[in-house]
């Protein structure tokens, strides 16, 4: 849109703010709010900020950044009204010589686009979000379970309705939530996003998890995206359906083969089985992730593929006959901590490599893998062995920047010193009185 067609929507509106939002690195989302009346200007000249503020943007000598909104993200906030009415926009971060900052995520996944797009593809992708509501308990330290139900139950589960308020709410800004339910373990929840491109993909996925937190703060409940909140249950993922298209055709598709797969596809399956360890630390980016990454809870651990398997890594769903359309690959690794900015530009780059490379992704492991898994490869089994991988790519190294790779190494590896040196929970329960 124009400024001058979304003007006058927010006059028709009666809007009086816009909250203009970018994340970090690691994906958590930053906000300044204008009123209504300077958003012209924020589209003409940007918006200033101080850049060395947020994590991994900037030194003090070079704090000066600005923002400039994408109008095509602009949405009416469905909570607020009257003299609170507010919109939102997501922004892409400039530096101060006004060229885009190579150290925004958005950026990132910009320019992997366009590394597709001169290849004549176009990504699109849909996303499975799953998350954990706690009860608010005053002073309580551990999580308190919303429920005590499972896998698609209906009787006792107690955020039906919470479910349909945030899919509501996504509508109304424009996001279509396909699907909604309660997942395997007690109090955790599953929407799925409609399939679009990539960077509108990314930002639903933002958009989302602000207003799943804001519901259920809303209904007294505490969301959380964090991977794995409890021993013993399953955790959280957030499983991204993927296929590439051309002239909008589905070029994975092929009707004739065994498991629907073009070569295309294939060759971009073998590229992600072959370059997931390197972005493993983008995929799933905390100490916590990597408990949620073992055997015996529904996340995968071993390198494969297959469709019956939902142990492997990358899954092909099944299709409804004559829907060539739908056609995709599910990758089951990443985790709702990620940036997706960062983990869809990786992940495109990765199948890319694939196709470019013409590599075979082997034959497929329909078995249990986690009953049958000799020889078989596995993902990085915490977050110092993901940072190593990492770090020793020149090809991750190329896709994210030299900016971006190394701020984002200097995080991570602050985040494991942090949690190396901590006494744990654990470590009290287990050695107090034994030693």
């Amino acid at each position: 849109m124009e400024i001058s067609e979304v003007k006058k929507i927010l006059e028709e509106e009666e809007v009086k703010f816009i909250d203009l939002w970018f994340t970090d690195m690691v994906g958590v989302i930053k906000n300044v709010t204008i009123p209504v009346k300077y958003f012209e200007k924020a589209v003409n000249d940007g918006i200033w900020f101080d850049g060395s503020s947020i994590e991994g943007f900037g030194r003090i000598c070079e704090s000066d950044m600005y923002l400039k909104p994408d109008l095509s993200t602009l949405r009416i906030l469905p909570w607020t009204d009257g003299t609170l009415k507010t919109a939102m926009c997501i922004c892409d971060v400039y530096s101060a010589s006004y060229e885009p900052f190579t150290g925004d995520p958005r950026f990132v996944l910009r320019r992997a686009m366009d590394y597709a797009k001169r290849m004549g593809f176009t990504y699109m992708v849909g996303a499975e979000l799953e998350f954990f509501l706690f009860e608010k308990k005053e002073g309580e330290f551990t999580p308190v379970m919303g429920d005590g139900v499972g896998y698609f139950d209906l009787e006792g589960d107690r955020a039906h309705t919470l479910r349909k308020k945030i899919s509501f709410y996504l509508k109304e800004m424009g996001i279509e939530a396909e699907t909604s339910h309660h997942e395997v373990s007690p109090g955790q929840h599953e929407i799925d996003i409609k399939y679009s491109d990539a960077l509108t993909m990314a930002d639903s996925i933002i958009i989302s998890r602000m207003v799943v937190r804001k519901v259920a703060e809303d209904e007294n409940y505490i969301a959380t995206f964090m991977p794995k909140p409890v021993f013993g249950i399953n955790g959280s993922g957030m499983h991204l359906h993927q296929s590439l298209f051309t002239d909008g055709e589905n070029v994975f598709a092929n009707p004739e083969d065994r498991y629907g797969l073009s070569s295309v596809a294939y060759r971009f399956l073998a590229g992600q089985l072959k370059k997931i360890k390197e972005i493993t630390l983008v995929l799933n980016p905390t100490v916590n992730s990597y408990k949620r990454l073992v055997a015996g809870y529904e996340a995968p651990v071993y390198i494969c593929w297959g469709r019956m398997n939902r142990s492997a890594l990358i899954r092909i769903p099944r299709i409804s006959r004559g829907r060539p359309q739908s056609t995709r690959l599910e990758l089951r690794s990443p985790d709702p901590s990620a940036n997706p900015y960062l983990a869809l530009a990786c992940m495109l780059r990765a199948g890319l490599y694939g196709i470019e490379n013409n590599l075979s992704p082997g034959e497929p492991a329909e078995e249990d893998v986690y009953r049958s898994p000799e020889g078989m490869d596995t993902l990085p089994g915490s977050l110092i062995e993901a940072i190593e991988v990492f770090r020793e790519s020149r090809w991750v190294k190329e896709i994210l920047g030299d900016y971006l790779f190394e701020r984002y190494l200097d995080i991570k590896l602050k985040e494991w010193e942090d949690y190396r040196i901590r006494v744990t929970r654990w470590e009290i329960e287990k050695y107090l009185g034994r030693y």
